[in-house]
């Protein structure tokens, strides 16, 4: 199938990029595997194309062979991939080279995976001008600042000289976008690039790749499984399944009138395609197993939901940073000021009632996951206190420690979250041994039935994280933290990374065990349409203070502050029929 990029008219008859019958197989033991089976596109200069599926279908893959980063055990079969009338394909390694990062730059989804953790931003940025380009130390500085300030990195001067793990994760995705920049290429191919990002730097980022489109008449490969993201910036687009393309073009005419059952199943997973609270088309896991039950949990679920269960009550956090060896011994001598303290959260009063779920959004660094960690009594608050029920989370005193099971949290990125030395049926009996919920001779079987109330086979029990997808791994984490039996559960992102049909299983799973178990939930996240989805009330953060609150659909209908408003003016938004 050839997707012909719609949009303006190309600056000339040959397509900057032409891409025909790509086929990219890998060769393990267990078979061939056909990640790219077919694909064929062409694309224009100064045009954007989306490449949207889930995770698994060969968008990324195809990326990759573009650029020319395919190893062993995969190889491209057979196929051609022109950029500017020459064949790319069979291409000499040095050649590849000089074409990679200067006509073809690519931004990728974990900025991790292309940092040096053992190098400054600034030295990363001057390695990867001086690849293609003779400069100066002056203006390899001078550039790097400009190529920081191009993505929106506040104070570039100073934050030239931090190391990526200084970074929030979505700075680190932004240095990463200003590395691609640097030679302003002819193609850019840009791997979900925003996935990290909350909805108003991705805004600026969106506008910032227009404007270069637009100036450069560069051309864009947007591979996402964001759907309402590739409406805003995208031309035309096509629809990946099974290392095919089943539909492409106008982006607005797919998007509006799908032909394809595949590309309306995509739509239909979207949480704003659906009335709040109800499960989503496409989300497996409804009709999983009921999750076993202690009798602590059936007594706690008598409580009235009209009583605040958790009170959060004028919270403050501080962190200082780091100092290295020079300035602690400059501070010892006099001749160096302590590091200034950062903020973190600033005198925050929250309440969430037994039963409900409060959602707490902003933007990254505005303090919200620092509060859900103090929430959950794995970070001791400066000041203030939270109280569970009436009883404080967290011990009195110089070491205080949490003294509640009773709250749970779910972390963003479950491969971090999971011992990758532990088969996950130990990783979810650890805690309620520890804390004798279960004895050992009954662990095995509470395992089998968490793994089955979150639609895992209980048969998984004995694999490694590292054996399951993205998504699988979520259900684990879910199981991990269910287990402990918790009242209250902190979710930190957990549909973030995920494609659109698994983050509708997670938020299906989500809904169902919230009901079945009369979960109390605090969800962070800077999906908005996740959150108004989810949750009952809504909490905007911004800079370390709660700026708004309230029941959703009232601040998103009706929002006050004018922070509120520019973040929800700043969610893409799906093209209407």
């Amino acid at each position: 199938m050839t997707a012909k990029a719609i949009g303006a008219p190309p600056m000339s008859d040959t397509p900057l990029l032409e891409v025909t019958d790509l086929a990219t197989f890998f060769h393990a033991r267990a078979g061939v595997v056909k990640a790219v089976d077919g694909v064929s596109f062409s694309l224009a200069r100064g045009e954007v194309m989306g490449l949207v599926g889930e995770s698994g279908s060969g968008k990324s893959i195809t990326g990759f062979s573009i650029i020319g980063l395919i190893d062993q055990p995969g190889r491209i079969e057979h196929g051609s991939i022109k950029l500017e009338g020459r064949e790319l394909v069979g291409l000499p390694p040095a050649e590849l080279r000089a074409i990679r990062g200067k006509a073809i730059s690519m931004v990728f989804q974990d900025p991790m995976m292309t940092l040096n953790p053992m190098l400054t931003i600034g030295d990363q940025i001057g390695l990867a001008l001086e690849a293609h380009e003779s400069v100066s130390g002056a203006e390899r500085r001078q550039r790097s600042i400009a190529a920081l300030a191009q993505v929106r990195i506040p104070d570039p001067a100073t934050k030239i000289d931090f190391y990526p793990h200084q970074f929030s994760g979505g700075m680190r995705q932004r240095v990463a976008i200003a590395i691609a920049l640097l030679h302003r290429p002819r193609l850019i191919i840009c791997d979900e690039p925003t996935t990290a990002l909350d909805v108003s730097i991705q805004a600026e980022i969106l506008a910032e790749m227009k404007e270069l489109v637009a100036e450069l008449g560069t051309a864009l490969i947007w591979i996402s499984h964001d759907l309402a993201t590739v409406a805003s910036i995208a031309d035309h687009v096509c629809v990946m399944r099974y290392g095919r393309i089943v539909e492409a073009g106008p982006v607005l005419e797919v998007l509006t009138k799908p032909k394809h059952p595949y590309t309306q199943g995509l739509l239909d997973a979207l949480p704003s395609r659906a009335r709040p609270g109800a499960l989503l088309a496409r989300g497996a896991g409804t009709d999983a197993a009921p999750p076993p039950r202690l009798p602590r949990q059936a007594e706690t679920g008598r409580r009235s939901a009209d009583v605040p269960y958790v009170v959060i009550d004028a919270v403050g956090k501080r962190f200082q940073r780091k100092s290295g060896v020079l300035h602690l011994l400059g501070q010892k001598l006099g001749i160096a000021r302590p590091l200034p303290l950062v903020q973190a959260v600033d005198a925050v009063s929250l309440s969430i009632a037994r039963g409900e779920a409060l959602g707490l959004v902003g933007e990254s660094g505005s303090g919200k996951s620092t509060l859900g960690r103090m929430v959950a009594g794995i970070y001791a608050p400066d000041s203030g206190h939270v109280l569970l029920d009436g009883e404080p989370v967290m011990s009195a005193g110089e070491r205080p420690h949490k003294i509640t099971t009773r709250i749970q949290t779910i972390f963003q990125d479950p491969f971090a979250s999971l011992n990758p030395r532990m088969r996950i049926g130990d990783s979810i009996a650890e805690g309620p041994l520890a804390h004798g919920l279960v004895s050992r001779a009954d662990a095995a079987t509470y395992v089998a039935q968490w793994l089955a109330a979150v639609g895992l086979d209980p048969a998984f029990a004995g694999r490694y994280p590292h054996q399951f997808s993205g998504g699988q791994r979520q259900r684990v984490a879910i199981a991990r933290a269910l287990a402990m039996q918790p009242d209250v559960v902190v979710c930190d992102e957990p549909v973030a990374s995920l494609d659109v049909s698994i983050q509708a299983q997670i938020i299906n799973l989500l809904i169902r065990l919230r009901q079945e178990l009369g979960l109390t939930l605090l969800f962070i996240s800077h999906d908005l349409s996740v959150v108004r989805h989810l949750c009952d009330r809504v909490a905007i953060m911004h800079r370390g203070r709660i700026v708004e609150s309230g029941p959703a659909g009232e601040v998103y209908d009706n929002p006050r502050d004018d922070y509120t408003k520019r973040l929800l003016a700043a969610v893409p938004v799906l093209p209407v029929a």
